[in-house]
């Protein structure tokens, strides 16, 4: 995305250097198969953390794109903004000029909401994004449900309201996954002034006297030395601080044992590393109305042939219809915990527990107070960094999740799911102590794949990046990705990403940024008595 933007001043050369290759793959671009690309390594580094002590010392699934496009081109594509409070918290916490008003016209600029904009959606820009139909009545039912537990209806939970439940938005376009490589890159790439290498992997950023002035790599087998006015890491969270440390960007001493000549001691490198850790509440389904069908070979044929020829039915959803947000207890100010409801009970890997049709809801806290870290397993470029989240490690992280799957449990028991509502499948109606609860967390929660704030911009002794996305103490090198966030923001990153890569599109190329949008956003009138 951001080599497409800069690319758009023709004095500009611009090489974009990708590990991975061609996005071209049916179980890419069909919505519906997005688990295929997230299970294995042909499209992304599928890496697995370290033992977590936290979550009984399980190694847990970490996946990141691999492939043009990253990891917008194997996620899940559920477009969340965040909440205006988190982006006014990254401003009060030192990242001038990231408030929400600052950062909002950026998220228009970016975005053509098929259904239409307003004073808060864009409706021209390349990312297009498409609110769910919900016409599976399970969907219906979680969103009525909610209401019937007194929580608020959300017209838009990334306009005016984020809190409550409502209809979820996804960056598809007639029935396709849209990615930042179909809405920027592909568009792009017939500029004479922009360059695309694929599996090509970076391996070090050659730095002399406190500036960077290129990048090695790894092409073909072969060492290649390309020489650079500026060098942009767009790694992500894992990717970033691996080769800013690779480079002698980060903790001296660590780097140090390593053989590591230290280029800028930035001991924030690879630290503070958040997540969302979610669980799944599963239900069977008493009606034959689930999609447990797609589970079937010969369903799945039938759905890939309609899709292929038509880009509809349910190949062309996530089944990220419904949704939302909610806060866990009164006193909390703004959601803290969000919901993705599926129409079936079935796990990442494809397992349906239910062996028969059920429904799901997937929850976890948004603002995790837990802090990981992610650092060199050694010298050598190829080798995967060592990643530890530490899941739940505060009592404030494991409360919110108990909140969270009370919460779902006592929506999932209203009226509106009468009708479907089975055996509560997991965790199991015996699991209701805090102990219990805890201890299914352990063993059953799973990243929802938002890794961040490895290079933190800000200006304590911890941050890695300023405002501007240049590194601390190192001349003509920037970190534009997830790992810059401050904290990590309400929902999925996928559109704060974009955003935050549209902003520092226009402080790279000089251009004045766009003028700042004052817009109301909600508050709950009684957040510090009520939870609801």
């Amino acid at each position: 995305m951001l080599a497409a933007r800069l690319s758009e001043d023709a004095d500009t050369s611009v090489l974009l250097l990708e590990a991975g290759g061609e996005d071209r793959s049916v179980m890419i671009h069909m919505p519906a198969a997005f688990s295929y690309p997230l299970a294995n390594d042909r499209f992304n580094w599928a890496y697995q953390t370290e033992p977590d002590p936290h979550m009984n010392n399980r190694r847990v699934y970490c996946p990141r794109g691999r492939v043009i496009g990253g990891s917008s081109s194997i996620n899940g594509m559920v477009y969340i903004r965040g909440n205006a409070k988190d982006y006014d918290g990254w401003h009060e916490g030192g990242a001038e000029g990231w408030a929400y008003r600052n950062v909002l016209p950026y998220f228009k600029k970016a975005e053509a909401r098929l259904k239409g904009g307003d004073d808060y959606r864009g409706d021209s820009g390349p990312l297009k994004v498409t609110t769910g139909a919900c016409e599976n009545p399970l969907f219906k039912a979680f969103i009525e449900a909610g209401k019937q537990a007194g929580y608020p209806y959300t017209e838009d939970m990334n306009g005016y309201q984020q809190e409550g439940l409502g209809v979820m938005d996804m960056t598809t376009f007639r029935g396709e996954r849209w990615s930042v490589a179909k809405a920027y890159l592909r568009p792009a790439l017939s500029r004479a002034n922009l360059e695309l290498w694929m599996r090509t992997l970076v391996t070090r950023i050659r730095i002399e006297h406190g500036k960077a002035v290129g990048v090695e790599c790894l092409q073909n087998g072969k060492v290649q030395s390309v020489d650079a006015g500026e060098v942009i890491l767009c790694g992500g969270a894992i990717n970033s601080p691996q080769l800013l440390n690779l480079s002698g960007v980060g903790d001296g001493e660590k780097l140090k044992k390593l053989h590591i000549e230290v280029t800028a001691d930035l001991p924030g490198v690879g630290q503070n590393l958040q997540d969302h850790l979610e669980v799944y509440i599963q239900h069977g389904c008493l009606q034959p109305v689930s999609i447990y069908p797609a589970t079937r070979p010969l369903t799945k044929l039938k759905i890939g042939i309609e899709w292929l020829l038509t880009k509809k039915g349910w190949g062309a959803s996530n089944q990220f219809e419904s949704g939302g947000f909610i806060r866990s207890r009164a006193g909390v100010e703004y959601p803290d915990l969000q919901y993705h409801f599926l129409p079936i009970a079935i796990n990442y890997d494809g397992r349906s527990p239910a062996g028969g049709h059920g429904f799901q809801a997937h929850t976890g806290p948004m603002r995790p107070t837990s802090r990981g870290a992610v650092e060199l397993r050694s010298a050598n470029p190829k080798d995967p960094p060592k990643i530890l989240f530490n899941y739940t490690a505060t009592e404030q992280d494991r409360q919110v999740m108990r909140d969270g799957i009370r919460h779902t449990r006592e929506i999932f028991a209203q009226s509106a799911f009468d009708a479907f509502r089975g055996e509560e499948l997991a965790p199991g109606s015996t699991v209701e102590s805090d102990q219990d609860l805890d201890e299914f967390v352990r063993n059953k929660g799973e990243s929802a794949y938002h890794p961040s704030c490895t290079c933190k911009m800000g200006t304590d002794e911890q941050s890695v990046v300023d405002a501007a996305g240049a590194v601390h103490g190192i001349q003509n090198l920037r970190v534009v990705d997830a790992s810059i966030m401050p904290n990590i923001v309400n929902g999925n990153l996928n559109a704060a990403v974009i955003m935050l890569a549209e902003k520092l599109a226009d402080e790279i190329r000089g251009r004045q940024p766009l003028a700042p949008l004052d817009v109301p956003v909600y508050s709950a009138p009684d957040w510090q008595t009520r939870q609801r």
